[in-house]
């Protein structure tokens, strides 16, 4: 029996009238447009580049965002510099997706926290960044960045922001310390030629 024979074969065990098959195109088919539409609405190719304005695509990192861009580092670092992972490009984008779609189903769920704290693996990242951006500082000077990243998620020893709380997001950056914190809005994701529609009516 050939390829086709085959396909055809189950196909027709699945789904035995026309209703039935007519049935599964009509599902699919809301299935597919229901997942395009979640891709353009949630802006997921904006993830794969290094604009920090992409973090206000979720509300709730406005704070996140307006204290980083009035810190030191947001004249020299972005976002993506601090807390992905920088040993290869195949880490840095496992890292930014599986912390996205975390990220995600939390804010999507409302279940984030009044203030937002790290997760360990987040933790290691950010302070492997720290020792990697500082490096002449954290050895040759004060002898510091001498831990792996794994030592300071359980709490035994101090990681750089023990010290530098400050540093980049003003202390505690939460929803409500911030709240006239001045960010862009994102783009409208209602094409332009709908607006021009609605103007007109």
């Amino acid at each position: 029996m050939k390829l086709r024979e085959k396909w055809n074969h189950l196909i027709n065990t699945l789904l035995p009238t026309y209703r039935s098959k007519v049935g599964a195109v009509l599902l699919l088919g809301t299935m597919a447009g229901l997942g395009c539409y979640l891709i353009y609405m949630s802006r997921v190719w904006s993830y794969l580049g290094d604009d920090p304005a992409t973090c206000i695509n979720c509300h709730v990192m406005d704070s996140y965002y307006a204290t980083w861009l009035h810190s030191s580092h947001g004249r020299d670092a972005t976002c993506n510099d601090c807390h992905v992972p920088h040993d290869n490009i195949f880490s840095k984008y496992y890292f930014k997706a599986t912390d996205g779609l975390r990220h995600s189903y939390v804010f999507t769920m409302r279940g984030e926290p009044q203030a937002m704290k790290a997760i360990p693996a987040s933790q290691r990242v950010i302070y492997n960044n720290c020792v990697r951006c500082h490096d002449q500082l954290n050895t040759d000077m004060v002898k510091t960045g001498l831990l792996a990243g794994n030592q300071i998620s359980d709490d035994s020893n101090f990681a750089c922001w023990d010290c530098h709380r400050e540093v980049p997001h003003g202390g505690v950056a939460t929803l409500s310390r911030t709240p006239n914190a001045i960010t862009p809005l994102p783009k409208s994701p209602v094409p332009e030629w709908i607006s021009k529609l609605k103007s007109k009516n």
